[in-house]
């Protein structure tokens, strides 16, 4: 069984992964909404039409969700080394993780904004209402219940990123499974943290779901 030691090993790792997922996933909402408002309002007979616009933002997206995790993790180790003064380690494995996560949040929310009643928007724009205020005020507070939705799927996305980025160097569960599972030959340690992980996803879940059921019963 696992002595005292190893068990602060193990609530240290999930600590390491909830920090790790938790500062990537706000900032790729951070990064990531702007750039799905810009696709959704851009486009043919939306509230800022240009296509010149749109295709630049489309043809980047595409190309940051075409690139797998662990290839772009390595690609932007210098990148990653000038931002935290690493390339190893929870805080380094940030950055390509938040990279990772922006262009996904991206058409999770330029699918969101698309659920919205064209009507809706149609009205403000008639009762004189800006862009900004059509999209602080109409789009986003209508789209709310699935972009949290969207959030929460990012982050269960990002809890399997961190898992491979812990296994070549940056911490968490990932490095706990390999180190103390895998090279050890300890199947209770990958055990413990594949039921870690499941319970990790699951409650995001949850969590995400029951905000979202909020947000609906707020907006309706």
């Amino acid at each position: 069984m696992f002595d005292s030691r190893l068990v602060q090993i193990i609530v240290g790792s999930l600590g390491e992964t909830l920090y790790m997922v938790g500062v990537s996933c706000g900032l790729a909402v951070v990064f990531g909404l702007p750039i799905g408002v810009i696709l959704v309002i851009t486009e043919k007979r939306h509230i800022l039409e240009n296509p010149c616009v749109n295709q630049v933002f489309q043809a980047v997206v595409n190309i940051g969700r075409s690139i797998p995790f662990v290839i772009l993790m390595v690609a932007i180790m210098p990148f990653t080394r000038l931002l935290t003064g690493t390339s190893i380690g929870t805080t380094a494995a940030i950055v390509p993780l938040t990279i990772a996560a922006i262009p996904f949040v991206a058409r999770m929310v330029e699918t969101s904004l698309r659920e919205v009643d064209p009507g809706v928007v149609e009205a403000a724009q008639a009762m004189g209402a800006s862009p900004w205020e059509i999209i602080i005020k109409v789009l986003i507070p209508e789209a709310k219940p699935s972009l949290i939705l969207g959030v929460t799927i990012t982050a269960i996305n990002l809890v399997g990123y961190s898992t491979m980025a812990g296994a070549i160097g940056g911490g968490g569960l990932g490095d706990l499974a390999v180190r103390y599972g895998y090279q050890r030959f300890r199947g209770d340690v990958m055990l413990a943290t594949v039921v870690i992980l499941v319970l990790l996803v699951q409650g995001v879940q949850v969590l995400g779901g029951a905000l979202a059921k909020k947000a609906e019963h707020r907006r309706s």
